[in-house]
């Protein structure tokens, strides 16, 4: 006869349990403050909450942003520097900041950087898409007009995709135009 093993179930979470549950995680991943309190939610709801009154996963995030452990203007930069620095847009480097739970008035410096180097995120796209002015030699009017498209679905601004887009060659453009 052969023994089974079975897990025993969790205990629920009281406050200090719930306060390791957010400092472990916080430890493994760089995140917001959107993401913690839903990470926290999900816990408390497979795990349950040994207390009477409602869990304090707000307290819990509130308490990680004072310490400096959560700093959502901090990660709006480093995804929006990585983001740019991969070739995406403004729009693009937006949706993404909107997708983990950055509220606008706090993506508005990490915006106006990637609107800053737009151009330059535009080429690096573009040169690591081979569209554009680091395509084939021979492009058509309808790879030009996929490369606009790409470009656009890249977050870019239509000027700047048109310009990409259409550029003869890498080297004439610069930051001037």
């Amino acid at each position: 006869m052969s023994r089974r093993n079975f897990a025993s179930p969790a205990r629920p979470l009281d406050r200090s349990a719930l306060d390791a549950l957010a400092i472990a995680y916080l430890g493994r991943y760089a995140t917001t403050c959107a993401r913690l309190r839903d990470y926290l939610a999900r816990k408390v709801a497979s795990r349950g909450w040994d207390g009477e009154d409602a869990p304090p996963i707000e307290e819990v995030v509130e308490r990680c942003a004072e310490l400096g452990y959560v700093d959502d203007a901090g990660f709006a930069a480093a995804r929006s520097a990585a983001l740019t620095r991969r070739g995406y847009g403004e729009q693009r480097v937006a949706a993404a900041l909107r997708a983990v739970g950055i509220d606008a008035e706090t993506a508005m410096p990490a915006r106006a950087a990637a609107r800053d180097n737009a151009l330059a995120a535009a080429l690096a796209f573009a040169r690591r898409r081979r569209i554009g002015p680091y395509g084939s030699e021979s492009i058509g009017p309808d790879d030009r007009r996929r490369h606009f498209a790409a470009l656009l679905r890249a977050g870019h601004a239509p000027d700047i995709a048109r310009l990409v887009a259409y550029a003869e060659s890498g080297a004439s453009l610069t930051e001037d135009e």
